[in-house]
């Protein structure tokens, strides 16, 4: 039997993390994988696509219930959706109230204890925004993730926290096992988006896994709280999703350390790329708009 994958998507907030991460996820089930999702996000969304339902229970929610962990069985919170795959939340207080990586990582330690990791091909970690310290960088911190995969596109706010999530990895990197296995990018259809989306993996030393190119269909999908493996597994978008699945089944034991960048050198790169403009060349634009309204003020 295959060793155990314990791999972790992480990104911007907003990037469409959990939905490449669970299309991926639906197409390596298609291929025979078996697999367990741990949502670490309060929002307890890193399933619905793959058990089509709302929000399911979490640990912590049940856990509190019943009155501790302790009191809970492992069948209780663990629910299966779309080809086998196994299902937990590990769920998070009110916002503004506590510590959300208390969630992760009891959920973590739980389903250890519980032997829910065992006969499976892959632990996928889905981890809250771009967050890589306390309780949510537990995948990371403890050595659960050997593989990170950062989902980012050709925006500048997504390219930054692309460079942070990379300090973080080299952070845990250096004591442990833990390495990062590429970036993916999720296309919001930018300026020379792939190009930058290389350049960048190039500067931290890693590989661009896959571009994911933008498709109204994976909204449809959503809409009815599916991946579009399973809404429309015939579309282009569908295969492109197994590609990816393809491109991370194959990258076993590829990770690197990462070599995040200072901010002068990425936005060095983000202006080469047209991203963010210099300072000479806000002040050209500021001048050369101050003129045309002096000449518009003459012709008056």
């Amino acid at each position: 039997m295959a060793a155990l994958r314990q791999i972790a998507f992480y990104g911007k907030g907003g990037i469409g993390k959990s939905t490449t991460s669970q299309n991926c996820l639906a197409a390596l089930a298609e291929m025979g994988q078996k697999i367990l999702i741990v949502g670490c996000d309060p929002k307890a969304d890193s399933t619905r696509l793959i058990l089509n339902s709302k929000a399911q229970q979490t640990v912590l929610h049940l856990a509190a219930e019943k009155g501790s962990v302790e009191d809970l069985e492992p069948e209780e919170v663990i629910r299966e959706g779309f080809k086998g795959i196994k299902c937990v939340e590990s769920g998070g207080p009110e916002p503004g109230v506590g510590c959300a990586g208390r969630g992760v990582i009891t959920a973590i330690n739980f389903l250890e204890e519980n032997g829910a990791y065992d006969d499976m091909d892959y632990i996928s970690y889905d981890v809250l925004g771009d967050v890589v310290c306390g309780g949510f960088a537990m995948p990371i911190r403890e050595n659960k993730a050997q593989e990170i995969y950062i989902v980012m596109s050709g925006e500048m706010m997504a390219l930054y926290a692309c460079n942070n999530i990379s300090k973080g990895i080299l952070k845990y990197a250096t004591t442990g096992s833990v390495r990062l296995g590429g970036l993916i990018c999720n296309s919001r259809m930018t300026d020379r988006e792939i190009d930058l989306s290389d350049a960048m993996a190039k500067k931290l030393g890693t590989k661009l896994i896959h571009f994911v190119p933008r498709d109204n269909v994976v909204q449809h999908a959503e809409l009815r709280r599916q991946t579009v493996i399973q809404y429309q597994p015939d579309h282009p978008q569908a295969d492109e999703y197994r590609v990816l699945a393809k491109k991370i089944h194959e990258n076993s034991g590829k990770g690197v350390i990462p070599t995040p960048v200072g901010m002068d050198e990425l936005e060095e790169m983000l202006m080469d790329f047209g991203i963010i403009k210099s300072d000479e060349q806000m002040i050209a634009e500021l001048e050369a708009k101050e003129a045309a309204m002096k000449r518009v003020a003459v012709n008056a």
